[in-house]
């Protein structure tokens, strides 16, 4: 039995990568350098373990979704840190949970904020064009219409707030937005993230900010939702934020990050996890804070992606429309068709990337504007990254 709604879920690009290309068998001897995944290679701090250790009298007991009253302090301590919150605007016992990962609360974001119908129609999502594939899922599986929003070189890579439509504002029911952006890199501004929670509540709908990558930057600090929020008087209606300590601490083994929003989000977070997940375990807790009240790992995890953005700079200048990205770590380049020169890279030096049609979906005239691109993930160290720029470079 199969359910007919649920047929684009086939496109998942990670799918779509291993069909192109286990056909091809690299010609080049080396090892794989595999640029497709945002996986650091980098390794997380040592006193993972450590706690974990600490706290391997634990494994065998449940834990509650609301983790632990450390962890949710340790997390609204870093928001009001990072963010410059006014104190208690971030209540840990109401306002925080954890989750499994970004990617997992995300999802089921979908699962409680859309319901049957809005404004008398079929409720809908919006998604930024190209984004990460799992914004599709959950709205698909949830059963609301997908609306694609350009988010192109000409709009900043972000979609623009003002060439929504009308009818699509008023049958919204879910918004996801990701800053910095995967794949681009570009950062929102603190105004259009202010302007993008006024358009939540005017119209009513859940905006979820995929705040993932927002430790890994080049110069500035991203601003983020809770700051907006902050600059419209301090209430978290209609915004959820999502973080992970995947990437900014390169732990995305650990399986860890949370959710922050209004009171009645995080229950409803809690209703559907009460039936789709477990608590993490108390080992991963105790873990995880410990990450999120330490700084001088995620300082020396910037300075990595740094160096390594300097090294595109000198070989990729002036090749497929390089561009420093302000936030993430990957690059976003124009080859001229995303899919071939995957083949290409991989069938003649073993490099693996992520065709940038694959994160995309076509407009209503049928083209997908993400088919010229390919997405390089630049997780490796220094001289693994200099080899394979360079490399690319003369393959393509």
């Amino acid at each position: 039995m199969t359910n007919s709604r649920l047929d684009p879920l086939k496109d998942y690009a990670f799918r779509q990568l291993h069909e192109l290309l286990t056909p091809i068998q690299p010609k080049s001897n080396r090892a794989p350098i595999l640029l497709s995944v945002g996986e650091p290679q980098n390794q997380p701090p040592a006193f993972i373990a450590e706690e974990m250790a600490k706290n391997a009298d634990k494994w065998n007991r449940y834990t509650d979704h609301s983790g632990t009253p450390e962890f949710r302090k340790a997390v609204a301590a870093w928001l009001t840190r990072r963010y410059k919150l006014p104190q208690g605007m971030v209540n840990a016992d109401k306002h925080i949970l954890p989750v499994p990962g970004s990617r997992e609360g995300l999802f089921m974001a979908a699962l409680f904020a859309v319901p049957e119908t809005k404004a008398g129609k079929k409720p809908a999502c919006l998604i930024p064009n190209p984004s990460y594939h799992v914004y599709t899922g959950a709205a698909l599986i949830a059963g609301a219409d997908l609306v694609y929003l350009p988010a192109r070189k000409e709009t900043g890579f972000l979609p623009d707030l003002d060439a929504i439509a009308k009818s699509d504002l008023e049958r919204a029911a879910l918004f996801y937005l990701c800053t910095p952006v995967n794949p681009q890199g570009t950062v929102a501004s603190l105004d259009y993230l202010k302007r993008a929670v006024e358009l939540a509540r005017r119209h009513d709908f859940l905006l979820v900010v995929d705040e993932c990558y927002a430790e890994i930057y080049d110069k500035v600090p991203p601003p983020g939702a809770l700051e907006a929020c902050a600059a419209l008087g301090g209430s978290l209606d209609n915004v959820v934020i999502a973080h992970s300590l995947s990437k900014r601490s390169s732990a995305p083994g650990l399986r860890s990050g949370f959710v922050c929003g209004p009171a009645e989000s995080v229950q409803a977070f809690v209703n559907v996890l009460n039936y789709g997940a477990a608590g993490m375990s108390q080992p991963t807790l105790a873990a995880a804070t410990r990450l999120w009240s330490d700084e001088a790992h995620v300082d020396a995890n910037r300075e990595i992606y740094r160096r390594n953005f300097d090294i595109a700079d000198k070989v990729l200048d002036g090749r497929f429309g390089y561009y420093r990205p302000d936030g993430g770590f990957y690059l976003w380049l124009d080859v001229g068709d995303g899919a071939e020169a995957a083949k290409k890279l991989w069938g003649e030096a073993g490099i693996r990337v992520l065709p940038g049609g694959f994160m995309s979906w076509p407009d209503h005239t049928g083209k997908n504007h993400g088919q010229p691109y390919i997405r390089v993930a630049m997780v490796y160290d220094q001289p693994m990254m200099e080899t394979a720029l360079k490399l690319m470079t003369q393959v393509l």
